[in-house]
């Protein structure tokens, strides 16, 4: 059998894989609908790095970067020099903090590994619980009641999702990569641990051209309370494309879109849906002028128009986006930026290129 037809066979099967774990998501995900865990772990959503925000999050197919241990482990592989990225977000008048960091490490010529940590938080929040002086005898809160300020305790909010991810390149075409999840979530006196698995791939058609798919929480990640309420987070298939389209030799212009597929029955609150599966787009638009600066824009899953940034460094990429939540202004805007530092140097490079 020739080369062509052994790599024709491959990425068929490849694709029937595709097919069958989707087909199992969406029969076991039908069954699960009712359970109550709409929206369960909706942090995990939000997305990361200033570059990939400020293209509206379609970033499955783009990721080449130590946060594609986020947005696609099969893209991991892509990085061939240590890499560390930083990202800080607050939004609502600062109330709640939004946290990103991780690294990406090559092994020999095909394998990468990474670790990546995000913290969503609203902290200091004012529990005034024992607080209440109950003069009205009601065994709540009415107006003529009062408040001893002395006996007020403060207490964090915060979820947290620690990502191992491993990622192969299988040829110069095709890479794949899985990420093990362990999230923490805290509430006052609250507390809860969980387990998931991402597995996600992306495909070059030709060198400008690239397809990836993300199937996070691809076994449905389980949720326990110490309060024994018990969470499911359903899986989401993020799948995407982008196109570079070079101008003139020294500057690119590439489009990207993604499609989220949940199975949660959002119905209305999605931009299609068909019984409990859903569909939401992200889209986005990017130009870069001679790998020097770049500049963005995008259109994200919550109906948000986002702009941003960024100037490539040595050793240095900074990378900035902005999001409008809504026309008020009661919700403020959302500023996000990421600093990502890259070991571009011949000793840290990856072994067998």
């Amino acid at each position: 059998m020739s080369d062509i037809n052994i790599r024709k066979t491959v990425y068929r099967r490849s694709a029937y894989l595709v097919l069958l774990l989707l087909t199992f998501i969406f029969q076991s995900n039908c069954f699960a609908q009712g359970s109550g865990n709409k929206y369960s772990g909706e942090f995990l959503a939000i997305g990361v790095g200033g570059r990939p925000l400020g293209m509206g999050g379609a970033y499955v197919s783009m990721a080449n970067d130590v946060s594609a241990g986020y947005w696609n482990p099969g893209a991991l592989a892509l990085v061939n020099y240590p890499q560390m990225i930083l990202m800080h977000d607050e939004r609502f008048g600062n109330l709640v903090n939004y946290d990103y960091g991780a690294v990406a490490i090559p092994f020999g010529p095909s394998v990468s590994l990474g670790l990546s940590i995000i913290r969503l938080g609203v902290d200091n929040v004012p529990d005034t619980r024992n607080a209440l002086i109950d003069l009205m005898g009601t065994g709540y809160f009415v107006p003529g009641d009062r408040i001893d300020y002395s006996k007020i305790t403060f207490f964090n909010a915060a979820d947290w999702a620690f990502m191992i991810t491993y990622s192969k390149k299988q040829s110069d075409k095709l890479s794949y990569g899985v990420n093990m999840k362990i999230i923490s979530e805290t509430l006052a006196e609250g507390s809860a641990w969980g387990i998931g698995f991402d597995a996600g791939a992306v495909y070059n058609i030709r060198p400008n051209f690239r397809v990836g798919a993300n199937l996070m929480d691809i076994t449905t990640t389980y949720l326990a309370w110490n309060t024994g309420t018990k969470e499911l987070i359903t899986p989401t298939a993020k799948l995407g494309t982008s196109y570079d389209i070079s101008i003139f030799g020294t500057s690119r212009i590439t489009p990207a879109m993604d499609f989220d597929v949940r199975f949660e029955n959002r119905q209305y609150s999605s931009l299609a849906h068909v019984g409990p599966v859903s569909m939401d787009m992200h889209a986005g638009l990017e130009y870069g002028f001679k790998d020097l600066f770049a500049i963005r824009v995008g259109y994200n899953d919550v109906k948000q128009l986002t702009l941003g940034a960024g100037i490539k460094l040595p050793k240095l990429n900074i990378d900035y986006s902005f999001a409008k939540f809504d026309n008020t202004d009661q919700l403020g805007n959302t500023h996000r930026i990421s600093v990502m530092f890259t070991l571009d140097d011949e000793k840290f490079k990856r072994k067998g290129m």
